[in-house]
């Protein structure tokens, strides 16, 4: 299924990070309630399995899905480099949806 986040389509829903790829992208961090899936997070990583599994901000992510369960989206970008990467969260973060745990 894909998970469209601004201008880009994630893979997902993925119930844990054990089911994504170490490889370079974005992640989304969505909490699963009885209405759908709301965003919580957005980061990037050269590793997104690993990253998403040792989070420093799991606890951001806990209290924002007490009622529901974390769920996960992924995006791969093998050809774009860690400042492109950068951009295309931060375009994610300041666009329509709220995202609660992260940099503002």
């Amino acid at each position: 299924m894909k998970f469209p986040v601004g201008k880009y389509r994630f893979d997902g829903p993925i119930s844990s990070p054990d089911q994504m790829e170490d490889k370079p992208g974005l992640f989304v961090v969505y909490c699963l309630k009885h209405r759908g899936y709301y965003i919580i997070d957005v980061d990037e990583s050269d590793k997104v399995k690993s990253s998403a599994q040792n989070h420093e901000r799991l606890e951001c992510w806990k209290e924002n899905s007490k009622e529901g369960i974390i769920t996960f989206a992924v995006y791969y970008t093998p050809n774009v480099d860690k400042e492109g990467r950068k951009k295309m969260e931060e375009e994610i973060r300041h666009g329509d949806v709220f995202v609660p745990c992260g940099p503002k």
